[in-house]
């Protein structure tokens, strides 16, 4: 077989890096002392690290962060936001998600709850985790839209698929019976299969009115506050630190 051979097949089995790389090293004077096996493992490795990349990058764009940008080596630790870097380092092991454990950040307007919930979620893909980001209220509206589509086990069941839901604006108001209702079926669908963060602006102390103060939610409360990590965030809002139009 012949070069041309090789590098046609590689096309055709759509390795595009490993014929670039295999191209690279021919023309390349200092890989003709180094052995088969050494230059084969590069071939690969290349090869490998797109493709993980490309997957990555594919996870990312499908969880819909508000911030797909969000890192956690990025984290605003300024002492007056009152956030543990050993917590944020333990979470950053993805080890939570492992064990279809919760996160709960909690914080007033502007304080980086959204940012922070995207950054373990772009985090948990980096890892090959599947995470799917959505606010409360769009989700309610989705609910509705479903059950009226006859499609609503099947939007629920591909809400279970997730490794990591990050649920935004969480009971930043108070909810109706069928929100409850929904609510209900979905966290008790993933309570101890899988992990999801829920981002408000509330303590879940303050939760309970929030979901009728009747036993659907003591039922929600229950399977949430038992097995969740606890991140309150304080000080001042950060829109004025990064906010593009700077006051003179």
């Amino acid at each position: 077989m012949n070069i041309e051979e090789t590098e046609f097949q590689l096309k055709k089995m759509r390795l595009p890096r490993m014929r670039e790389e295999y191209a690279r090293q021919r023309k390349d004077p200092k890989y003709q002392n180094i052995s088969f096996d050494e230059r084969f493992a590069e071939i690969v490795s290349v090869e490998f690290d797109t493709r993980t990349s490309n997957s990555v990058e594919k996870l990312i764009n499908k969880a819909t962060f508000y911030d797909s940008t969000a890192s956690l080596e990025d984290v605003n630790y300024k002492p007056e936001r009152k956030l543990d870097p050993k917590l944020v380092e333990e979470l950053g092991t993805n080890e939570y998600i492992n064990q279809h454990l919760n996160i709960i950040v909690i914080g007033a307007s502007g304080c980086g709850k959204t940012w922070l919930s995207c950054a373990f979620g772009v985090n948990a893909c980096r890892s090959q985790y599947k995470v799917k980001y959505i606010r409360l209220p769009e989700l309610f509206s989705e609910f509705e839209a479903k059950k009226i589509q006859n499609q609503y086990r099947q939007y629920l069941k591909q809400l279970q698929k997730y490794d990591l839901l990050i649920l935004d604006e969480f009971l930043l108001v108070s909810t109706e019976e069928n929100d409850r209702n929904n609510l209900l079926e979905l966290i008790e669908s993933r309570t101890n299969k899988k992990s999801t963060i829920f981002c408000s602006q509330w303590t879940p102390e303050g939760w309970h009115e929030r979901l009728g103060a009747g036993p659907v939610a003591d039922a929600i409360l229950d399977r949430v506050v038992n097995s969740s990590y606890r991140i309150e965030l304080y000080g001042n809002s950060l829109r004025e630190d990064y906010s593009k139009v700077k006051k003179e």
